[in-house]
C-alpha cells in the first residue's frame, strides 16, 4: 500500500544522551535541500544531524518540476528510481497566445538517456522518498519538533540552541548547513539579509483532481480567452492532480482569492462547467528574486531558499537548491578527513552564488516578459509572440519561464584549463553526460557507475594500454582517491568492470578520441581532460581541484 507523505506524523523520540562534544555537521531544516545534504554526508560516513522544527513533510505540492540533473543527484543518493517511478515524466512545452498554439519544444529531443527533462512529483513525495532514505542511514540522526532558537560560532565551531518538546540544550558542531528556507532563522540569528527586487504581481496555484485527457506536457498560455489580459500554466501531476497558475495582478486580494467561489469559476473557465474537479490545495503567491552576499559565513554555510530566492517560473528554485547540497557535500566531506584545506568550502560559496546569479537572471528575465510592467513592454512581448508563430528566431525571445539547467562553472579556480583542444560542450566546470553503456555484457548507464570519489574515465578505444590501467590503479591508492572508468568502442572485446560504449553515445557527447582522459568531480561536473593519459598531470588536477596545490614563491 502506498504511504499517504501528508498524513504522516513523526515522532520526536527524546535523547538519553546530553549531546556533548562536537559534532561534524549540522544541517537545520529537513525540507529536499537540508534532507539531500544530510543524506550524501551520511552516506560517506560523515556523521550528521538533522533538525527540523516540524514533525510533517511540506503542505501542498510546491516545487512540483524537478529537472534531468537533479534526478541524477537523487540516483547518486539512492531515491531517484522511486520518484521517476511516481512522477509523471516530460520533455515537452507548449506556448499558446490566446487559444492558438504558437510553438512547441521538445527539451530532450535526443535518444540516449536514462532520464527524462523533468519529472512533474509533489514536494511533499520528494520528500517522503528522501526521508526514507535518510532513515535507513546510521550515520544520520533526524530530529523532528527540534526549533533552533539562537546561534553563536567562534574559530572552533558553531552553537546552536535547540528547543525540543522536552528540554532545551546546546548542540556544538564542527560546521552548520542552513537550508532552514526564505525565511531563514539562521540568517537572522546572524544579522543577515536576503536582497533583490520584489515583483509587483500576484498568482494563485490551484492543484485540482480530476480525470482529464490533457497529455503530460507543459502548457503556458499567453492573454487566454478565459483568462484575458493574463497568464496561466498547466502542469500534469501524479494521481490525477493537475497544478493550474493563474496571473491575477497587483491589485488582486490574496485572501479574497482563496475562497472557493473566486477559484472554481476561473478553473471552469479553464475546463469547461461540464468537467467534474476537486480542490486539493489553493495558495497565492508574490516572488521575488534575491540571494545573500554571500554564501558562507565562518562556519555556517547556506544552502537553497536560505541563500537565494527565484520566480517559480523556470522551475530553478528547488533544483538549484539541489544542486547546491550536490556541490557543498564532498568538500566538506573532504575538509572534514582532513583531505582537503578550509579554503575549499570557500568555493562552494564562489561556484553556488555565480549560479544563483546565473538563476535569477533567467527568472527575472521570464518574470519580465510574462508580467510587462508598462505599454511598451507589453507590445513588445505581443509583437514578439506573433512573430513567433511563423520564426523559429523570435521563438528565442519568447520566455515563458526558461526552464532550469544546471551550471557550467567555467571560471571555477577547481578547474584544469584544456591544454589541447576538445569540439564538445562538456569542458571543465560542466556537468558529466549521461549516455548506454554495458558492464559484464548487462545493459547500464555511464553516470549509474560514477561514485563519490572523484572519476576517471579513460576511452580506451580499441586497445587497452595496460600501463595506463597500472597507473590509474595507484591512483585509487592516493589520498584523495580516484576510481577509473574504462570506455571501451563498440564491438571491442571488454574486460570485467569494463565498460562498452554500446551505441557510442559516450565518445561522441565526451567529444573523445582513443586514449583522452576526463576527470570528474565528485559532483560529476568536469574539471580536467586530455586527450592522452598523464599521471602527474591528473594528480596536479586532483590537488587543484582539493585547494591542495602548494602556492610557489
Amino acid at each position: 500500500m502506498e504511504t499517504d507523505f501528508q498524513q504522516r506524523v513523526f515522532e520526536y523520540r527524546p535523547r538519553e544522551d546530553n549531546d556533548e562534544g562536537i559534532h561534524p555537521v549540522v544541517v537545520v531544516g529537513a525540507g529536499p535541500i537540508g534532507l539531500a545534504t544530510a543524506i550524501d554526508l551520511a552516506r560517506q560516513q560523515i556523521p550528521v544531524i538533522l533538525l527540523d522544527d516540524d514533525n510533517r513533510l511540506s503542505n501542498g505540492s510546491r516545487a512540483i518540476c524537478f529537472a534531468k540533473r537533479t534526478l541524477e543527484i537523487f540516483d547518486r543518493l539512492g531515491c531517484g528510481d522511486s520518484m521517476v517511478k511516481k512522477g509523471v515524466s516530460w520533455n515537452v512545452g507548449r506556448v499558446f497566445m490566446g487559444n492558438e498554439q504558437i510553438y512547441s519544444f521538445d527539451l530532450l529531443p535526443e535518444q540516449g538517456h536514462e532520464r527524462p527533462a523533468f519529472i512533474n512529483l509533489q514536494q511533499y513525495y520528494v520528500e517522503g522518498y528522501l526521508q526514507e532514505r535518510a532513515q535507513k542511514l546510521p550515520s544520520l540522526d533526524l530530529r523532528w519538533s527540534s526549533r533552533v532558537t539562537g546561534l553563536t560560532q567562534n574559530a572552533d565551531g558553531v552553537t546552536l540552541t535547540v528547543s525540543a518538546p522536552d528540554r532545551e540544550y546546546a548542540l556544538r558542531a564542527q560546521y552548520v548547513v542552513a537550508a532552514d528556507g526564505g525565511r531563514s532563522a539562521i540568517r537572522g540569528f546572524l544579522g543577515l539579509e536576503s536582497k533583490g527586487r520584489v515583483f509587483q504581481d500576484r498568482f494563485l496555484i490551484a492543484d485540482v483532481k480530476m480525470t482529464a485527457e490533457f497529455p503530460s506536457e507543459r502548457w503556458f498560455w499567453f492573454d487566454p480567452p478565459f483568462h484575458r489580459g493574463q497568464s496561466v500554466l498547466l502542469h500534469r501531476q501524479p494521481d490525477d492532480v493537475w497544478r493550474i497558475d493563474f496571473q491575477l495582478g497587483w491589485d488582486a486580494d490574496p485572501v479574497a482569492e482563496r475562497a472557493p467561489e473566486r477559484v472554481i469559476p476561473r478553473i471552469q473557465a479553464l475546463l469547461g462547467k461540464e468537467v467534474d474537479f476537486t480542490l486539493e490545495w489553493v495558495s497565492i503567491y508574490t516572488f521575488c528574486c534575491l540571494r545573500m552576499d554571500k554564501f558562507r559565513h565562518g562556519r555556517v554555510l547556506f544552502a537553497g531558499d536560505s541563500a537565494h530566492g527565484v520566480s517559480p517560473f523556470g522551475a530553478r528554485g528547488a533544483n538549484s537548491g539541489v544542486q547546491d547540497a550536490d556541490n557543498l557535500a564532498w568538500k566538506l566531506r573532504l575538509v572534514l578527513q582532513g583531505k582537503a584545506p578550509d579554503a575549499l568550502l570557500d568555493t562552494y560559496g564562489s561556484e553556488r552564488e555565480y549560479a544563483a546569479d546565473e538563476n535569477i537572471l533567467n527568472s527575472t528575465r521570464a518574470t519580465d516578459f510574462i508580467t510587462p510592467k508598462s505599454a511598451v513592454s507589453r507590445l513588445f512581448r505581443d509583437a514578439t509572440l506573433q512573430l513567433a508563430r511563423d520564426h523559429a528566431f523570435a521563438r528565442k525571445m519568447v520566455n515563458s519561464g526558461r526552464l532550469s539547467l544546471p551550471s557550467v562553472y567555467s571560471d571555477s579556480l577547481l578547474n584544469t584549463p584544456d591544454v589541447q583542444p576538445f569540439a564538445t560542450a562538456l569542458r571543465p566546470g560542466a556537468p558529466a553526460a549521461d549516455a548506454p553503456v554495458a558492464i559484464d555484457g548487462a545493459p547500464d548507464w555511464l553516470l549509474r557507475r560514477v561514485g563519490d570519489d572523484f572519476t576517471g574515465i579513460y576511452f580506451a578505444g580499441s586497445h587497452i594500454d595496460a600501463e595506463v590501467l597500472r597507473r590509474c590503479a595507484c591512483l585509487a591508492e592516493a589520498d584523495v582517491p580516484m576510481r577509473t572508468l574504462v570506455v571501451v568502442a563498440p564491438g571491442t572485446s571488454a574486460g570485467p568492470g569494463m565498460l562498452a560504449d554500446t551505441e557510442g553515445l559516450v565518445r561522441q557527447r565526451y567529444g573523445a578520441q582513443p586514449g583522452s582522459f576526463y576527470l570528474l568531480r565528485p559532483d560529476q561536473h568536469v574539471c580536467a581532460r586530455w586527450r592522452e593519459f598523464d599521471e602527474t598531470a591528473v594528480r596536479q588536477a586532483i590537488a587543484r581541484a582539493t585547494c591542495n596545490v602548494k602556492e610557489t614563491a
